[in-house]
């Protein structure tokens, strides 16, 4: 009886324990709804917009590719003082006429760069390739010899450079029109002729695109050209582009982009 009397205190204690012990764990606050609701918010905004980031960054990728696409298309005007334009006024040459006539036929986003130099042969512009190159033309319509044939320049020699121009710009990815040249029979009927093969030659064997010869209809007529009797008169020019170079041109233009045209343009009749 004393030993159970002296166990007494001890359960009470024991069962008093376990009573705060129940209390406090009754007083601990539950998750609500409310707390479950505000964490699965948090997460819900965080995918949003991660998801929209990635919306917009797959959007975005797109029209970057496209203008890149859409980038302007550059013609090279490369040749000797018949494309700088000696003598005529910088909107009245025919690089700068040919880029108005693009436009006027509604070509869009070309651009025409006059890379002539008057007094230029064929060794200097192979020179100068690596200069002209940096334009990164689509279309480069290459015009030299005339001033080789002044000088009497071996033709083997005129043909090498043509040659050698032409391939560098291929290589550069660049479409190359040639435009033939022809001289005046006063440099001896051999050299006139041997000089005038040279350009279907080249076109042939490395396959490109010839104007036949550049001043067709021009050369010789005085009134399209000036004192000289070497150089075209803005009118004379706008023949050329009208009648030698467009009907060229523009089938390379669609080969390469036929987006390029807000209205599709009537092709120059050869």
């Amino acid at each position: 009886m004393i030993n159970r009397l002296s166990r007494l205190p001890q359960r009470l204690l024991t069962v008093a324990a376990l009573t705060v012990a129940i209390a406090i764990s009754g007083c601990q606050k539950t998750p609500d709804a409310d707390d479950t609701k505000t964490d699965t918010g948090t997460q819900d905004s965080t995918q949003t917009i991660n998801q929209t980031s990635d919306t917009q960054l797959s959007q975005t990728t797109p029209k970057t590719n496209s203008a890149e696409q859409q980038a302007p298309l550059t013609i090279l005007a490369l040749g000797d003082s018949l494309t700088e334009g000696l003598g005529v006024d910088n909107d009245a040459n025919y690089p700068a006429q040919l880029q108005t006539r693009l436009q006027e036929l509604g070509y869009k986003d070309i651009k025409v760069i006059n890379s002539g130099l008057s007094g230029e042969t064929s060794t200097g512009l192979v020179n100068r390739l690596d200069w002209v190159l940096q334009t990164k033309p689509d279309i480069t319509i290459l015009t030299i010899g005339a001033n080789d044939a002044i000088r009497g320049i071996d033709v083997a020699t005129v043909e090498a450079n043509i040659r050698t121009a032409v391939k560098r710009l291929q290589d550069n990815d660049s479409v190359v029109i040639l435009g033939g040249m022809q001289i005046y029979d006063n440099l001896g009927s051999d050299y006139v002729k041997s000089f005038a093969a040279i350009y279907p030659r080249v076109a042939k064997d490395m396959n490109v695109t010839l104007i036949p010869f550049f001043l067709d209809g021009v050369g010789g007529d005085p009134k399209l050209n000036q004192a000289d009797a070497i150089h075209p008169t803005k009118e004379g020019y706008t023949f050329i582009v009208n009648d030698n170079i467009l009907p060229i041109l523009q089938p390379e233009l669609k080969k390469i982009n036929p987006s390029n045209v807000t209205n599709t343009p009537t092709e120059t009749a050869q």
